[in-house]
């Protein structure tokens, strides 16, 4: 496959490790990850080839950050090194049962923040690529930020490259324009974005804080999902953007914080039809029971990676093995410790085709 380019901020993440609070722990995990850093090493663990673009201060903190992108196989050689700028971190408080996991964040003035769009190579960036995929959360960092979104999928859209964007939609993050609230900045921002896209990817309640699009009662914070809401959420996605030609929306259902039924739908455009995953015996849709949760942060990353991948593999194109394969790498996802999926595809593929018992393979 040609090589899929991720745009995004990769951070520092401080973790607290056996699920203790900030305030308890004198110690934390330290790894490096980011949503689109996330998908480019689900590819490359795959299989596949990605190429990561963001811009990491002239420092240790950088290198380290280059030496976690390097060691999953992914390109880093048009990753920009500004003097100016810092590195991103962000704080992860690991829930459990019913309190939630807690994400500070310290982004403020990170170099890819502040890094302006004429600093890509971007002819260079696109040359010989497949794919670019992107996220939400790098234009709610900064304008400049928004604006190099931007123009990354207008560069990919010149260059015949198609995109992707996963809406991810961070309130804690959108707070750039002191004229506008949160969810009126993201729309107008993403609005400018998505007439680019190819592919879109929202979780549960993405389409409606970002597009005003609502699935039927669906109470996200009841952990009710109104399944049969998604397919028309995704046909009204189309109608705003009818360059859009698939919509992919993962289910979760949160019963706990350790406890959560996981699936996913795509919308196929061109066939006006929705594939579910997974599906039982009777073709039903019926999700992954996903209880002992490990680490669930990146989960959506590994979601939109396997389907990229997917999208991008002649054995897996069709739309119902696509999502299927999406939604089993993601499902893996939620045992590993750390935002990356290190799981295989023929890891994968087995749980596609049942395999779901964890039982040692030897």
């Amino acid at each position: 496959m040609k090589p899929v380019v991720g745009f995004g901020e990769i951070m520092c993440r401080l973790a607290c490790p056996e699920r203790l609070r900030l305030r308890q722990t004198r110690a934390l995990d330290v790894t490096y990850a980011g949503a689109e850093a996330s998908v480019c090493a689900s590819i490359c663990n795959f299989g596949g080839s990605a190429r990561y673009v963001t811009a990491l201060p002239n420092n240790a903190l950088g290198e380290a950050a280059m030496d976690t992108i390097r060691a999953v196989g992914i390109d880093a050689s048009h990753i920009v090194r500004p003097e100016h700028g810092r590195m991103g971190l962000y704080f992860l408080e690991t829930g459990a049962n019913q309190r939630p996991s807690n994400v500070l964040y310290d982004r403020a003035d990170a170099a890819v923040a502040i890094t302006p769009a004429d600093q890509y190579d971007w002819e260079a960036i696109f040359e010989g690529a497949g794919w670019l995929h992107l996220s939400g959360i790098t234009p709610a960092l900064s304008e400049v930020a928004a604006d190099a979104t931007e123009r990354a999928a207008k560069a990919a859209q010149q260059a015949g490259v198609p995109v992707s964007i996963d809406l991810n939609f961070r309130k804690k993050l959108w707070g750039w324009s002191p004229d506008l609230p949160s969810r009126e900045l993201a729309r107008q921002v993403m609005g400018r974005i998505l007439p680019q896209v190819s592919v879109v990817i929202a979780n549960e309640e993405d389409c409606a804080d970002v597009l005003d699009i609502r699935a039927g009662d669906t109470d996200v914070e009841a952990g009710s999902l109104e399944i049969d809401g998604y397919p028309l959420v995704a046909r009204r996605v189309v109608e705003q953007f009818p360059n859009v030609q698939k919509v992919a929306i993962t289910l979760r259902e949160s019963l706990s914080a350790n406890h959560n039924n996981w699936g996913a739908m795509l919308y196929d455009s061109a066939e006006d039809k929705p594939y579910f995953a997974p599906l039982n015996d009777n073709a039903d849709y019926q999700p992954y029971e996903i209880k002992n949760i490990v680490d669930r942060v990146g989960g959506g990353d590994s979601f939109a990676g396997g389907l990229i991948f997917a999208l991008n593999t002649p054995a897996l194109q069709a739309p119902g093995d696509a999502v299927r394969y999406a939604v089993a790498a993601s499902c893996l996802k939620h045992s590993i410790k750390g935002d990356f999926n290190f799981s295989t595809r023929p890891e994968v593929e087995a749980l596609m085709h049942g395999a779901a018992s964890g039982r040692v393979v030897r």
